[in-house]
């Protein structure tokens, strides 16, 4: 899959919330190494290197545009996709946010890293939990629309089983871990013509726009704007709310 770093990170500001209150809550000095899985264009991998200055940092990311365009933040990123990523006897902290919404055995994946870090090691996680809002519903709705249905049905994101931070949190006790986990409605507040069309487009569009040619994709987006519009209304000081829910789930291996 490509990513749109440029789209990405026009929406940087709000996008990184998420990412500071996820690496808040991990409780740790002095880590060896720490891994960045799926650190998109290294913006925020690089508060990473501010907050541990002494830690061998990896970051991966499966898109190279992303991971261009980190390298060139001076960023050591690989190019992987992160079921294949395994951690280093001396990692002691493992972040990836927004990335395991895309892997539909995530949760054997998690299982699998909880055993391979030594104890006392932190795995952090955060997804977005929105597969069932209008942001996402309206586009699998106009994808499989008999027009749009063999060009780009099977290249929009399935309904990936995001939990809740409960299950979450079980998974990690069942593991024997310390667990922190909670989730956020993040209200929104975007700017512009069509600015949630703008933000899926840095995104959850990426799939759709490759697999179109240039008009083709600019018609999709011409269907999908007005649905959009109805269901995330412009307020009268032109702004628009756009909730977004994550799930964080935190562990400490024991």
């Amino acid at each position: 899959m490509r990513w749109d770093p440029e789209a990405y990170l026009g929406y940087a500001g709000v996008r990184s919330r998420p990412y500071f209150d996820l690496i808040v809550r991990i409780d740790e000095r002095s880590p060896r190494r720490v891994a960045d899985l799926g650190c998109g264009p290294g913006h925020l991998t690089q508060a990473l290197a501010q907050r541990w200055p002494s830690a061998a940092l990896e970051a991966w990311d499966s898109s190279a545009d992303m991971v261009r365009e980190a390298q060139a933040r001076g960023i050591d990123a690989r190019l992987g996709d992160v079921r294949d990523w395994a951690p280093k006897p001396d990692t002691d902290v493992v972040i990836c946010n927004a990335v395991l919404h895309w892997v539909p055995d995530h949760i054997d994946l998690l299982r699998k890293w909880v055993s391979a870090l030594q104890p006392g090691a932190w795995l952090a996680v955060a997804m977005p939990r929105n597969i069932d809002e209008p942001s996402h519903t309206l586009v699998r709705e106009l994808a499989n629309e008999p027009r749009w249905r063999d060009l780009v049905a099977e290249v929009v994101a399935p309904a990936t089983d995001v939990l809740d931070a409960v299950s979450y949190a079980g998974l990690y006790a069942d593991l024997g871990c310390e667990i922190d986990a909670w989730e956020t409605n993040y209200i929104q507040r975007l700017m512009g013509d069509d600015p949630v069309l703008e933000w899926l487009s840095g995104t959850t569009l990426r799939p759709v726009k490759t697999a179109l040619d240039d008009e083709t994709w600019q018609r999709f987006r011409d269907e999908l704007a007005p649905r959009l519009r109805a269901a995330y209304p412009r307020r009268d000081d032109g702004t628009t709310l756009f909730p977004f829910r994550r799930v964080f789930a935190v562990a400490r291996v024991r």
